[in-house]
């Protein structure tokens, strides 16, 4: 299955790859060089088909958990300072999308939206320091009663060339289900309140809709 982001994507790349297999068939006279050049075609074909695939997954849905909104690597579990929507102290959890990982973005929990905004911005590596506060992004903030309010942030990396975002203020989040999709390559900031559990650890590998990022109770 593919996301619904990638159908334009797909086929444009389906109508190249396919042209450029009869061009390089009429063209290219060494055998060897006419099926590397083949080879090669199809490879790209397939890493555009890879990236926007949007696998089902198995949302145990749960009032107590925050799950993780991406697939991807943890690479930053730290306490900060949220200035945008909170003013005040959270525990900031970060997972790094490679352009090999699904983009698909997910509600981390349940409930009302509450805040959803759009940023435009620089394209710095997403793993840069700044790219939370000076890259294009969106952040989303989403409330249910035993949770309380959970912030995510969709940021663009160097090869992240559009976001998509669609939560919308005053409608409802089913955690797990789809909230937005980041085209090539990109990070996502969870913010969560001081108390909550923390289950993952940095450098883990997490997958968005199924691995519990934390508790709280």
């Amino acid at each position: 299955m593919f996301h619904k982001e990638g159908y334009k994507i797909i086929l444009g790349a389906l109508a190249l790859t396919v042209g450029l297999i009869f061009l390089i068939d009429y063209l290219v006279v060494l055998p060897w060089l006419r099926i590397a050049l083949m080879i090669a075609v199809a490879l790209f074909l397939v890493l555009i088909l890879q990236f926007f695939r949007n696998p089902k997954r198995n949302t145990v849905l749960g009032e107590h958990t925050a799950l993780s909104p991406v697939d991807g690597k943890v690479v930053v579990i730290e306490e900060v300072f949220e200035k945008e929507f909170f003013n005040d102290k959270r525990i900031q959890v970060s997972v790094f999308m490679s352009p090999l990982n699904v983009h698909v973005t997910r509600f981390p929990t349940s409930g009302n939206i509450v805040y959803s905004k759009y940023h435009s911005g620089k394209y710095l590596v997403a793993w840069h320091p700044k790219a939370s506060e000076e890259n294009e992004r969106t952040t989303v903030v989403v409330e249910n009663e035993n949770f309380g309010k959970v912030l995510y942030r969709q940021i663009a990396g160097a090869l992240a060339k559009r976001i998509v975002n669609y939560a919308k203020i005053d409608e409802k989040a089913i955690q797990g289900s789809d909230s937005g999709f980041i085209k090539f390559g990109s990070r996502v900031d969870l913010f969560l309140p001081l108390d909550a559990e923390i289950k993952v650890k940095l450098n883990q590998r997490v997958r968005g809709g199924e691995s519990i990022i934390a508790e709280r109770r």
